[in-house]
Parts: structure tokens; C-alpha cells; sequence
């Protein structure tokens, strides 16, 4: 009996113990041992293949490899009212000072501590400080600037620096993975990834100078104020390129950033090193995109190259047959689209240097070699569309209307010829808005002094030559009061 009793209470006693043991687990009253916890998933949902793996590391090794070689720059310069560059430069201090301090970024180019970086980041500096990698901030000199492409060296009193180096920006293609490397919005040692989205970007206005050179690479890698004289990389951890600038219309990345190509960048950096200025040679004319009509006038089997608007008197080209009309198709064999990219090529070049120059001329094709000559002496500019005021004066019967081409001219007065300081010519009075001829940049206020190489002196003149040229394209040479001059291709219907 007593067993029983004894047998009973035991399992009473156990039999508690459990419930109160379950009962205290459901309630979490009881914490599991740290051995017994499990977090997540066994492995991953990815196995993750040799090719992927590989690609991921590249870009870890370039930040590893490259990042020692950028800088941070802070500078304190005199406050530039009205700078249209303000958001490329992350600033520190607001306009109620004198003085403003910001932050850019810079790529170390030798052991003994000279740096590229952006003219809009030191410009007007009266302190530059550069912040390296291991966490030294040394005082630092202007060397040089160069405001028409936006570059400039600083130098650090220093030794052994790590140094970047410095590719060859004309091999990048379009859709090449790249890094940019910089210190947005003041964060040190940034890192961002993305491809080349176009090359050859030019007309962009970032630099106000009507002699700057605008020839960038376009990126979606992030680009934000504070990268502004840093690095965009490849793959291979070769400088491409120094950022500079973003597409924004509120001061932050949007979507695609620009930077100077790296071989524009070295010529301008050994030139500010060597003699503290850029001693940079000219061909000496002015200069526009051939378009679609244009080239269709002049006889060109497509758009290419950049039709000469002018050659400068007593320029480099001058001397060298070269005259207004010509089609420049290469330079040293390089083939030239834009007009940034013969400006961009030509500025990589000293005064004194010689170029070959391919050019088209009444459907052959022609060279000729160039001496360069420098700025003071000479100048390469492009040609800008002019603007002119609606013409409201009433259509005379010594007028006519192309209105397939949406076009009005008449002909010129004595007084006209005098004021223009032409010989001959007609005189637009109306361009209708969006037609063939507003399309061409025409509008009032030019005269048109040539028609199909033909001088022109009179409307029937001029409408004799359209009307042999319909289905076909008619090259024009208009004149500004200015005594501006530019060629304009303009398709004729049939």
C-alpha cells in the first residue's frame, strides 16, 4: 500500500513538473540556450555562379585598389556671385559670407603630390587643404588652371603618395561598366557604380567661355556635389576620366553625371605642371555640326564631320588652303562628328604642334597639314545659332513666300546692303514657326548672300535656284548685321 501511495505521489510530482514545464514554454516564460537558436534560412535561395562571383569581386577590388588615390579637397575661396557651377561644388557655408568653404575631390597623379582636379573647385581659393586616405590633411598650392576645360592641378608637400593610374579615354565604349570614386555631399571615399551612357557630349554650356571645350563622358554612375574632380574608373581600375559635372535641375544626381576624358585631362595637367598655364595651339576657324541637309547640299553621302563657317584672317588655317565651306571629315585620322570632338582633340595639342586635316570639298576629299598657332594669334570656335527679333514689316511685291519651306524673303535695299556691308543678297522677313527653314535655325533678319555656291542678288534669282533643286537640298550662306556668317542646308520638296 505503501508503494502505491508512493508511486502515485511520483507521478503527480512528474506529471506537474511537465505541464508546468509546457506551460511555461508556451507562455516564452522559459528562454531557449543559445545553442538552440536558429535564424533564417539553411543556405541561400542563390547559388551564386563563377561568373557572377567573379564581376562582383572586380568592383571590390577597384574600390580597394583606387580609393587611396582619390582626395578629398576643401577649399575656402572668395564667394563668386552668380556661379552657375555652385552645384557641382558641395558648399559648406551660405552667401551672407564673404567667404565660402566647400568640398571637392581630387586624383593623386604622381608620389611627390600633385593633384588633378576641377577648376571650379579651387577657383578664387585663398586656402586648399587635401584630406587623404589615411586620414593626413596637408595644405595645398594651386599650381594651375585651366577655366576653358575645367581642369586644374593642386600640389601637397608629400612623398610615396599611391597614385592612380591613368588610361586611355579613347578606347571606352558605350555601355562600359564603370566606378565613379569621389566624396559626394562631403562623405569621404564614396563609391558608385554604373556605365558609360553616351561619349562625345558636347553644347552642354557647363563652361561659360565661347572657347571651352566641352567633350564629356557620360555616366548614370551616381554623381552628386563633392565628386566634382574625382575619378571614374573601369573595370581594370584605370582612370577614365575626371567627373565633373550632373545633369540637374535641383542640385542633386538625377540620373546621368559627365566627366572630362583622361587624355584631354593629362595633356592640360603636364602643361599646368610644366609651365603653369596651358600653352594650347589653335587651327583658327569657326565651326557647326553638318546635319542631315547640310550634308545632303553639299553633295556628303551623310552627316559627318564639321563644315568650316570660317576661317580667321591671318590664322593657322589660313595658311594652308583651307577656306570657308570645307567639310573637316578627320584630324590625324581621327574622325570628327561634332564639333566638340575636334575642339576636344585640337586642345590636347600645343602651339606648334602640326595636325593633318582631312577635308571635302566639291565631292573630293583633300588634306592638309596645320601648324597650330596659339590663342592670342589665332582661335577655333563653334558656331552658335544666332536670334533675331520677329520681323513684323509688310510683304512687298518684291517679295516671295516659300511656303513649302515656310520661308519669306525680299530684296535689299541700298540702305540694307549698307547696313549689313554686303554687295548683294536677299533679306529673310519671315520664318514660319516649326517648318523646314525654322527647323535650319534660318529666321529674319538674315540675308541670304549665296545660294547653291551662287551669289544671289534678287528673290527670282533665288527662287530659280530652288526650283532647280526640288526633291533635292540647297546650301545657303546667310549673313547677321554682325557680319556673322554660317552655311544652312535646306531641303526642297518636291
Amino acid at each position: 500500500m505503501q508503494k502505491k501511495k508512493f508511486f502515485i505521489g511520483a507521478t503527480l510530482i512528474l506529471l506537474g513538473v511537465f505541464l508546468s514545464t509546457l506551460l511555461l514554454a508556451g507562455f516564452g516564460w522559459i528562454r531557449p540556450s543559445f545553442a538552440d537558436i536558429r535564424l533564417g534560412a539553411d543556405k541561400p535561395p542563390v547559388n551564386l555562379n563563377i561568373e557572377a562571383d567573379v564581376f562582383s569581386k572586380a568592383f571590390i577590388e577597384v574600390a580597394e585598389k583606387v580609393t587611396p588615390s582619390i582626395v578629398q579637397i576643401n577649399v575656402i575661396s572668395k564667394m563668386k556671385k552668380g556661379n552657375s557651377q555652385d552645384f557641382f561644388f558641395f558648399p559648406f557655408r551660405g552667401e551672407d559670407s564673404p567667404e565660402t568653404e566647400g568640398s571637392g575631390s581630387g586624383v593623386i597623379i604622381s608620389k611627390d603630390g600633385y593633384i588633378v582636379t576641377n577648376n571650379h573647385v579651387v577657383e578664387n581659393a585663398t586656402k586648399v587643404t587635401v584630406g587623404l586616405w589615411d586620414k593626413r590633411k596637408l595644405e595645398a598650392k594651386v599650381i594651375g588652371t585651366d577655366p576653358l576645360t575645367d581642369l586644374a592641378v593642386i600640389k601637397i608637400d608629400a612623398d610615396d603618395l599611391p597614385i592612380a593610374y591613368l588610361g586611355n579615354s579613347d578606347n571606352i565604349k558605350v555601355g562600359q561598366w564603370v566606378m565613379a570614386i569621389g566624396n559626394p555631399m562631403a562623405l569621404q571615399s564614396t563609391v558608385t557604380a554604373g556605365i558609360i551612357s553616351a561619349l562625345n557630349r558636347g553644347q552642354l554650356r557647363l563652361i561659360a567661355d565661347s572657347y571651352g571645350v566641352e567633350d564629356f563622358i557620360q555616366t548614370d554612375a551616381a554623381i552628386n556635389p563633392g565628386n566634382s574632380g574625382g575619378a571614374l574608373v573601369d573595370l581594370s581600375g584605370a582612370v577614365i576620366g575626371i567627373n565633373t559635372a550632373i545633369a540637374t535641375k535641383t542640385g542633386a544626381y538625377i540620373g546621368y553625371g559627365f566627366a572630362i576624358p583622361i587624355n584631354l585631362a593629362k595633356s592640360v595637367s603636364q602643361d599646368l605642371i610644366a609651365n603653369g598655364k596651358v600653352n594650347r595651339g589653335y587651327i583658327g576657324v569657326q565651326i557647326r555640326e553638318v546635319d542631315a541637309p547640310l550634308a545632303k547640299s553639299l553633295g556628303l553621302d551623310k552627316p559627318k564631320g564639321v563644315i568650316i563657317e570660317k576661317v580667321v584672317e591671318d590664322g593657322a588655317a589660313s595658311k594652308e588652303d583651307i577656306k570657308n565651306g570645307d567639310v573637316i571629315l578627320k584630324i590625324d585620322n581621327v574622325e570628327v562628328f561634332q564639333p566638340n570632338q575636334l575642339q576636344s582633340y585640337v586642345a590636347s595639342k600645343s602651339a606648334g604642334a602640326k595636325v593633318k586635316i582631312t577635308i571635302f570639298r566639291d565631292g573630293k576629299e583633300l588634306i592638309r597639314t596645320v601648324t597650330l598657332k596659339p590663342k592670342d594669334d589665332d582661335v577655333t570656335t563653334v558656331a552658335k545659332s544666332n536670334e533675331f527679333d520677329e520681323d513684323n514689316d509688310q510683304i512687298t511685291k518684291n517679295s516671295i513666300n516659300f511656303s513649302d519651306v515656310g520661308l519669306t524673303v525680299k530684296n535689299m535695299t541700298s540702305s540694307d546692303k549698307r547696313e549689313y556691308d554686303i554687295e548683294g543678297g536677299v533679306l529673310i522677313t519671315k520664318v514660319e514657326n516649326l517648318s523646314a527653314a525654322y527647323n535650319q535655325g534660318l529666321a529674319p533678319n538674315l540675308a541670304i548672300i549665296k545660294a547653291d555656291k551662287k551669289l544671289v542678288s534678287s528673290v527670282s534669282e533665288l527662287k530659280k535656284i530652288f526650283d532647280s533643286k526640288k526633291g533635292g537640298a540647297v546650301l545657303l550662306v546667310v549673313v547677321d548685321k554682325d557680319g556673322n556668317s554660317r552655311f544652312v542646308g535646306l531641303e526642297i520638296p518636291k
